[in-house]
């Protein structure tokens, strides 16, 4: 039996396929929040895209923030408050049951590293100064200097931003206050996990103290932390988180068809995955193509015609994979000047624009599909079968189940010759993407002969 205080991965991420939703640009909020409105339910404009996700084969939900803030929603103002850009705690009720109902998973943005400067503690300290109650709740607070803001007192900010006030976290009593938060999110909205944003610029005893926190809860859930550099195993371990963003895998994913470099991604797969010596095989990560801090995946591809391969390896690449609202069209989007509202649209109407290039929904909802009817592309070893410029190929396997991914980046046909499969049962294989498609497996190789431009197999034993 696990020690009373550890929380167990949630099974149903094992087989999630996200959805990750920036509502307040989806939604079309202001871009700032007079905390004076009347609550304004545009949460609700989500609801009509539920199916469409649904569609997709999307069954998990990854929403941005939505408690009260000044602007983006990383500048918390009230963490037991929904944001009355978006509506109030019915209009995010009805999301969450919305989702429910669809047999989704929903795990909303915890911003724990930091706070804005319309921060209820934060305001009385501003109002009381050292007579402040709540002087001791924030990182670096010193008075005698002021701030850029002219405050009688300096502080640390997320990164030097001064915007973002850095919450002390060694306080037993921010501690609490935000343990609290999480509670009365999972009591009053039945959320079924956390993501923890800047959680590599956060002390990972908090994390100890959470993931405790959060194992006495009647609701188990995930927690998950935004990474970008470091070894993840410092993150996830038992009695801490349970998964962190691959943002190695997001780099070597565009990168290696931009640069015509496949190696670049073998190596970054090898390292992390392969059976037996990759470092994070016993891991479990978040992975994804684009999100709202990084450019669109159309944007960063210079070829669109690679577009569908990235979401192929993607889906069948271990991890847990995650859509960014809007890329399933071929939405782009740029970070100008650091601005990252252009990766933060709107959300029109479904269904949405036409797909760019021609075909993409259909491609990833295929995508999706296999990789819920395969257990094997979930739960799977890595395993390298080739390796050159423009192609790749390798191998999931669980027990004596295989499934063997094959692309060709290149927009020339491919001659894949031979994959060595030694111990692989002999016999007939077929494209699960093109069944009519039919492959031998012979004294321990798969032929797999030509490889069209610009497409990837996805092969089983018949």
């Amino acid at each position: 039996m696990p020690p009373e205080n550890l929380l167990p991965e949630p099974a149903w991420v094992h087989d999630a396929d996200f959805m990750h939703v920036y509502p307040l640009g989806a939604c079309g909020a202001p871009a700032t929040n007079d905390f004076q409105s009347v609550p304004a339910a545009r949460l609700d404009r989500l609801l009509p895209w539920l199916d469409a996700w649904a569609a997709l084969g999307v069954n998990a939900v990854y929403l941005g923030p939505v408690f009260e803030s000044s602007t983006h929603g990383y500048d918390t103002a009230d963490y037991f408050s929904v944001d009355r850009r978006l509506g109030d705690d019915a209009a995010l009720a009805r999301l969450v049951d919305g989702l429910h109902t669809r047999g989704m998973k929903v795990v909303v943005d915890a911003v724990f590293h930091h706070v804005g400067r319309a921060f209820w503690a934060f305001r009385d300290v501003r109002e009381k100064g050292e007579a402040s109650q709540y002087r001791n709740w924030f990182a670096g607070l010193r008075f005698g200097a002021r701030n850029r803001f002219g405050d009688p007192f300096v502080y640390q900010g997320w990164n030097g931003v001064e915007e973002l006030v850095k919450l002390d976290l060694r306080q037993d009593a921010v501690r609490r206050h935000l343990f609290d938060a999480v509670s009365h999110w999972v009591a009053r909205f039945g959320i079924d996990g956390l993501r923890l944003d800047a959680a590599d610029s956060i002390d990972l005893d908090f994390f100890d103290g959470l993931h405790a926190f959060c194992a006495g809860l009647e609701r188990k859930l995930w927690l998950m932390g935004e990474v970008i550099h470091g070894d993840y195993r410092n993150w996830v371990r038992p009695g801490r988180l349970h998964s962190t963003t691959d943002y190695a895998l997001w780099k070597a994913l565009w990168s290696s068809h931009n640069d015509r470099n496949y190696f670049e991604l073998a190596h970054t797969l090898k390292r992390q995955y392969a059976a037996g010596e990759g470092m994070y095989e016993a891991l479990t990560l978040y992975t994804f193509a684009d999100n709202h801090d990084v450019n669109r995946a159309a944007i960063l591809l210079k070829e669109p015609r690679h577009l569908p391969l990235l979401y192929l390896l993607l889906f069948t690449l271990p991890g847990i994979p995650s859509l960014y609202y809007g890329s399933e069209w071929g939405q782009q989007g740029r970070k100008e000047g650091g601005d990252d509202r252009p990766l933060r649209p709107p959300l029109p109407e479904p269904p949405g624009p036409p797909d760019q290039p021609p075909g993409l929904r259909a491609a990833i909802a295929r995508y999706a599909e296999l990789r819920h009817q395969h257990e094997v592309l979930r739960r799977g070893s890595y395993r390298e079968l080739l390796v050159r410029s423009e192609q790749l190929a390798y191998a999931r396997e669980l027990g004596t189940e295989s499934v063997v991914v094959a692309v060709n980046a290149s927009d020339k046909p491919s001659d894949l010759v031979e994959l060595a499969m030694p111990g692989v049962v002999e016999g007939e294989w077929f494209d699960l993407l093109e069944p009519t498609r039919r492959f031998s497996l012979r004294g321990g190789r798969l032929s797999l002969g030509v490889l069209p431009p610009t497409t990837g197999r996805v092969l089983r034993r018949a």
